[in-house]
Order: C-alpha cells, then sequence, then structure tokens
C-alpha cells in the first residue's frame, strides 16, 4: 500500500471522540440526578407537563350514532378497531366509579363505606396520585375493586399527541405494575361525560386506546359531586332516569373537598339496594375477563424501580428546597455584610494617617521564581520605578528555563538572586525571609507587575505595631478575554469587596501571594512559611491571626498578574486553591474552640470562609438546576423573572464594588453569562476538592503556563 493510500485511509477512517474527562462528568451526572428527581417529583405533583386546556364540544361527524345513543363502555379493541361498539350496564345493576384519586384523605372513607355494604367498586386513577399514595392502591386491589387508568397528569387528551397519550397511558401502568404488580386494560379519559358527549375531538381517542387494547368507560350518571352541591342533590343526580336501568356512576375520590360524597355514597347504596340493584364492577357486569392482570419479570421491577425513585424524589425536593433557602440566605447574607461593611472600609481608608507616622523605612520585596522566563523580567522592571526604597531578592527555585539567567543579565543593583534547589514555594519564601535585611518583606509572585506606588500603599498600615500583615488589591490584567473578563469580575467581587468585609470584621483570611506585606517577627513566631497545605498564602495568614496580629487591607496597593487564560488553565489553578484552602481550614480548626485571638478567629472567620466559600459555591448550581425546572416545566416568565431580579441584585452590588475600586464597570455586560457558566465551574473545582479532601487524596502543584503578556501598568 502507497504513502498516499495509507494517508487517503486514514482521512476516511472516523475519528473517535475524545471522552470528557471523569472529573467533569461525575459533578454533572449529580446535577443530572438532581434534575430528574425533580421531575419525578414534579410528576407526582402534578406539576410536571401539567396541561389545563379544556377541549370545547364541537361537531360529530366522525361518531357513529350507534355509539352517541349506545351505552357508556366503548370497545374498539381488536376486530371491533374499524366499528366501535358500545355495552350498557344490565338492568337492575350498578356501577360505582370514582375518578382522579387515590386521595389519602378521602379514599380510605370511601373504602370504609364500601367494605361496610361489602360493594365492589371501580376506581379510575391518576399515576401522579398513585406514585405519592402507592399503600392506597394497595387497599383498592385488596378490597376486590377494579382500578382503571385516567391518566398520569390528567390532560385533555383531545389536545395531545399520540405520543402523549402513549405516555400518559404508559407511565400509569408503570406506577400500577410498581405499587401493586397489576396492569389494567380499562380506561376513562379526563374530563369525559356519557357517550352522547363524544365529538369529532375525543372520538379519535378513544380509537386510539382502543387500538392499544384500552376499554373506554364512560358514565350515565355525572353527580357533579366535585361541585360540592350537597348531599341531597349529589344523591338525586345518582337516582336511575327510568325504574330498574343499570348504570354507571360518577363520583370523585380526589381533588377537594369530598366530605359531601362521601356522605351521599352511603344514602346511594342504601337507596338503590331497597329498590333491588346490586352493586358490582365493569368486568363483572358485562360478564367479561378481569380488566386487571398480573405483572412479572421486567415489567414488575421496571414499575418498582420507578416507584422508588419517584418516592425518593418526593421526601428529596425538601432537602434540595432547604439547601436552595440556605444558598439563597448565604448569598444574600453575604450582600447585606458587604454593603453594611464595605463602605465603613472605604471610609476608613480615605483617612490621611490612619496608621499613624508615615511608614519610611526601606524594606525587602521577596520574588519566588520557578520558571518564569516570560515574566520575570516585566516584573523586575516594575519594581525598578517603585517610589519606595526597597531591596529585591529573587528565590530561583530550581527553574529549568534560564530564569536565573535573565536576573543576572538584567544586572539591577538593587537585585539579589539566590538559586536553590527546587523545593516548592514555602521554601523559596522561607529563604527569602532569611536573607531580608529588613523587618518587614513584601511577597510576590514572579509573573506579578506592581505599580510605582504599591510597595509604599502596602507598607504604610504597618505604623501601628499591632499590624503584622497587610494583603494588597490583586487586579487581573489580562481581562480583554471573556475569561479573563470572569475572572475580573470575581477578583473585584468575590475577593477585593471580601476583603474590605473581613477586614472591618479583623479575620482576613487570605493574604494574596500575588500582593502582600508581612514583619519578620509575625513570621518568625508562627515557624514562617509552611508546606503542610497548598494554599501557603492562607495557611500563612490564618496563623498570624491566630497568633494574635491584625491583618488588614490595602486597597491602594495594586498588582497586576496574569490570570489563567483557558478554562483547562483555571480549572487546574481553583482546584488547587480549592484543596489548599480546606487544607488551611482543616489545619487550623482547633480555632474553633480557642480563647483570645485565635478563638476570635476560629468562631468568626473560620465559619464565614466556610459558609461564603466552600457552602455557597458547593452548593449553588441548584439555583441553575431549579431556573432549568422551572423553565422547562413550570412557570418560565415568573422563573425567569426571579432569575432576573437575583442577577440585577448581584449587577448592583458588583457596580458597587467596580465603583470603589475605581474600575470601569463595562465588563459586566458578561455578568450573567459568568454566573451560568463560571458557577459550573466553581462547582466541578469544589466538588473535586471536597471528594479529594474526604479521601484523603494528595494533589500535586500545578504549574500553569504564562506568557507575559502583562507588562507594568501607567501609575492610576
Amino acid at each position: 500500500m502507497s504513502r498516499h493510500q495509507r494517508r487517503r485511509q486514514s482521512l476516511l477512517r472516523p475519528r473517535r471522540l475524545a471522552a470528557p474527562p471523569l472529573r467533569f462528568v461525575m459533578p454533572l451526572s449529580l446535577l443530572a440526578c438532581l434534575l430528574v428527581l425533580l421531575v419525578l417529583r414534579g410528576l407526582a405533583t402534578n406539576e410536571v407537563f401539567h396541561d389545563t386546556r379544556i377541549a370545547q364540544s364541537v361537531d360529530k361527524t366522525t361518531v357513529p350514532e350507534s355509539l352517541l345513543k349506545g351505552g357508556p363502555v366503548i370497545d374498539a379493541r381488536g376486530d371491533k378497531k374499524a366499528n366501535p361498539v358500545s355495552y350498557r350496564i344490565p338492568d337492575k345493576t350498578v356501577v360505582l366509579s370514582f375518578d382522579d384519586g387515590p386521595s389519602p384523605e378521602w379514599t380510605p372513607k370511601v373504602l370504609e363505606v364500601l367494605k361496610a355494604h361489602d360493594i365492589r367498586a371501580d376506581f379510575f386513577v391518576t399515576g401522579a396520585m398513585t406514585t405519592r399514595n402507592p399503600e392506597l392502591i394497595r387497599q383498592v386491589v385488596a378490597g376486590g375493586h377494579e382500578i382503571g387508568l385516567h391518566t398520569f397528569t390528567h390532560p385533555d387528551l383531545a389536545f395531545q399527541s399520540h405520543a402523549r397519550i402513549s405516555w400518559e397511558l404508559a407511565q400509569t401502568q408503570l406506577a400500577l405494575a410498581g405499587v401493586a404488580g397489576v396492569h389494567s386494560s380499562l380506561f376513562r379519559p379526563p374530563y369525559s361525560s356519557d357517550a352522547s358527549a363524544m365529538d369529532d375531538w375525543n372520538y379519535p381517542v378513544i380509537k386510539y386506546v382502543g387500538a392499544h387494547g384500552y376499554l373506554t368507560a364512560f358514565i350515565d350518571k355525572d353527580t357533579d359531586d366535585w361541585k360540592r352541591p350537597g348531599v341531597e342533590e349529589i344523591v338525586k343526580a345518582a337516582m336511575p332516569s327510568k325504574p330498574g336501568a343499570g348504570e354507571l356512576i360518577l363520583l370523585h375520590d380526589a381533588g377537594g373537598d369530598r366530605a359531601e360524597t362521601v356522605a351521599a355514597l352511603e344514602q346511594i347504596i342504601v337507596k338503590l339496594q331497597a329498590e333491588g340493584y346490586r352493586f358490582t364492577t365493569i368486568s363483572d357486569a358485562l360478564g367479561a375477563t378481569p380488566a386487571m392482570v398480573p405483572v412479572h419479570g421486567f415489567q414488575l421491577w421496571a414499575g418498582k424501580g420507578f416507584i422508588w425513585a419517584t418516592q425518593v424524589a418526593v421526601y428529596t425536593l425538601p432537602v434540595l428546597v432547604g439547601m436552595l433557602a440556605l444558598v439563597g440566605f448565604l448569598n444574600f447574607g453575604r450582600f447585606a455584610l458587604m454593603l453594611v461593611l464595605a463602605p465603613v472600609h472605604a471610609r476608613r481608608a480615605k483617612r490621611t494617617g490612619a496608621w499613624g507616622p508615615p511608614v519610611t523605612e526601606p524594606v525587602t520585596v521577596l520574588v519566588p521564581a520557578y520558571n518564569e522566563r516570560e515574566c520575570i523580567a516585566n516584573t523586575l522592571n516594575s519594581l525598578a520605578a517603585s517610589d519606595y526604597p526597597i531591596e529585591v531578592i529573587v528565590i530561583d527555585d530550581g527553574s529549568t528555563d534560564g530564569t536565573a539567567d535573565i536576573v543576572e543579565e538584567m544586572n539591577l543593583p538593587f537585585v539579589r538572586l539566590i538559586r536553590k534547589v527546587n523545593g516548592g514555594k514555602p521554601s523559596a519564601l522561607n529563604a527569602g525571609v532569611a536573607a531580608a535585611s529588613y523587618d518587614i518583606v513584601v511577597m510576590m509572585d514572579g509573573d506579578t507587575v506592581f505599580e510605582p506606588s504599591t510597595v509604599r500603599e502596602l507598607v504604610q498600615p504597618f505604623a501601628d505595631p499591632k499590624i503584622g500583615a497587610v494583603a494588597g488589591n490583586a487586579k487581573v490584567g489580562n481581562r480583554e478575554t471573556l475569561i479573563g473578563a470572569w475572572q475580573h469580575i470575581e477578583y473585584i467581587l468575590g475577593h477585593n469587596l471580601d476583603r474590605r468585609m473581613y477586614d472591618v470584621l479583623n479575620v482576613i483570611p487570605t493574604i494574596p501571594g500575588a500582593v502582600g506585606a508581612f514583619r519578620k517577627e509575625a513570621l518568625r513566631r508562627v515557624g514562617g512559611m509552611s508546606d503542610d497545605t497548598l494554599a501557603e498564602d492562607t495557611d500563612i495568614t490564618m496563623a498570624v491571626l491566630c497568633a494574635g496580629w491584625r491583618i488588614v487591607y490595602a486597597e491602594r496597593a495594586r498588582a497586576w498578574t496574569e490570570a489563567p487564560a483557558s478554562l483547562q488553565q483555571l480549572w487546574s489553578q481553583r482546584y488547587r486553591w480549592s484543596y489548599g484552602s480546606m487544607q488551611a481550614m482543616w489545619k487550623h480548626r482547633r480555632a474553633v474552640v480557642s480563647r483570645g485571638p485565635a478563638g476570635r478567629f476560629g468562631r468568626i472567620g473560620l465559619p464565614l470562609v466556610v459558609l461564603f466559600g466552600v457552602v455557597a459555591p458547593l452548593l449553588a448550581p441548584l439555583v441553575d438546576l431549579f431556573l432549568l425546572y422551572g423553565i422547562l416545566f413550570t412557570d418560565a416568565p415568573i422563573t425567569l423573572a426571579s432569575w432576573g431580579g437575583f442577577i440585577a441584585l448581584q449587577a448592583l452590588l458588583s457596580w458597587y464594588a467596580f465603583r470603589l475600586d475605581h474600575e470601569k464597570p463595562w465588563h459586566l455586560i458578561s455578568l450573567p453569562l459568568q454566573q451560568v457558566v463560571y458557577r459550573q465551574l466553581m462547582y466541578i473545582v469544589l466538588l473535586q476538592s471536597t471528594i479529594t479532601a474526604l479521601t484523603g487524596g494528595r494533589l500535586r502543584w500545578q504549574k500553569l503556563r504564562r506568557t507575559g503578556e502583562v507588562a507594568a501598568p501607567v501609575e492610576a
């Protein structure tokens, strides 16, 4: 075979689609399962696919005259498909039929009356009520009564397609198989009356269900008991039109208050028995084979599985609603705290000399670097423009891409280079702290650039001797892409506005690795940077807080960092962040029962971080789940209006956060999409991080690919 032929064959061979990563499959499968549970619960409560339309009577040109003037039972099965026939109830025979049940309140009372008089009747049940009240169906069957199908969701079948009609019947049969192990060939259309009411709309439905093996039962007498006209009126309407004539009577054992029906039932039985009537079921009255037959094998187990899943869905919904309420409470509570506390921080930050005399002593800037050749020059150039006296120590942590060589070639007089074997960021920072000449050390990442005033603004709070560390304002430099814009919104709203709130509460949980400053004394007291977690910045911040130092947020100490440029890189970064943060929370869990400063953080800061940083994002997809459910199955306009109100509130808070940070709010145009897509990504990250933490997995450090596109900005 020639090379050209082989190449042609390879082009013609269909390509195998790559399977989605397992980390996406499991969380999305969980959301899909929850949506299925919501749908099952909606079916059981007649909320999903509910159709309230009722057809008005039309011409009867297609309905045979013999059916219009015949009996209440129509047989269009098998050889009668072309020419359906009707049957009357024999003289001196009464069939009592009950629609819309079973009802946990009224069906047992109806059964008691029937049992007291040793009477069997027909119950035309809906699938929705059957799945919710399985024990009542078993009582009906055990009492020798006959069950017929009244559809699953009780729609007017004149408006439904053949597929919908088949689905309504099949699902009801599935429910009957699951609760009682039977199928029924007896059917009554919702909103039906006597046979004379058939018209060109509902007659095709009768022929269609007949072709699928169903015997259709209309009525002779409609008591209109659902209108609650009074016991006497119900009894009067049930009496035969002609003395001795057989009849099929319609009553209801569900759908509202049926006290009048139960009271009237007793009188109807007594009166008709006194006139010599016998009571029986439709099949027995017509001398036909029983309508109910037992099912076995797959049909039986499929029905049991359906009922089990529906019961789980019914009992699960309150839990899901409770979790949704918790999400709402946490989100609105967080919004309220931000709106109350952020302005307090903003006013305090504007005060001149709020911390005491200006800090002017030189400081040490630590730049840990591992394979940062694309960014390190921009980082050092930005520090060269600093308006504050600094020494810079670059700690090359075993880079293999020539990062250290670039630092040496730049030959900046204020820069010292330390080369060390790769040991991780904490060890690099500890080496830098040990070599620092000054009492205050500023820490930044090797892919970050500072504004000229950043260091000066960052160190001013150290005028207060109680302050052990300061968090700066990390900003996204590559914000022009959609993913960058989403992270830009997240940094301003989810990080910086949070830090303002935590600052006022004196429980800031994280000093960003991109821009933060520490007293060497505070670091010494807590044992320096630790490699116990993958979030060394969160770990050291919590340790400093627990040691009794105060930590504040300097909003004007701006640093520009290169955010992940792809969803894959973003996932890798946030996975490490969230897992490392969980490690840090667990490491400092004893602060909850500690006294003093550690106890303050443990009882205020740690619960807030857990609730706002883990619980709320982990449960947030429930908002989108109920949104999807509401749009597809319930009231779409109200659902969209509610979601729109939530987005509007989020947009208002985001606009305020942008205003505090002196940012242009035009990026907020992508906020609605961010709330849908970004939330799912964070949910996947948190869920997998939680599973990793609970199973004792160990996550390795994941280095992101940098482009060096974020350069030193012009001073704001």
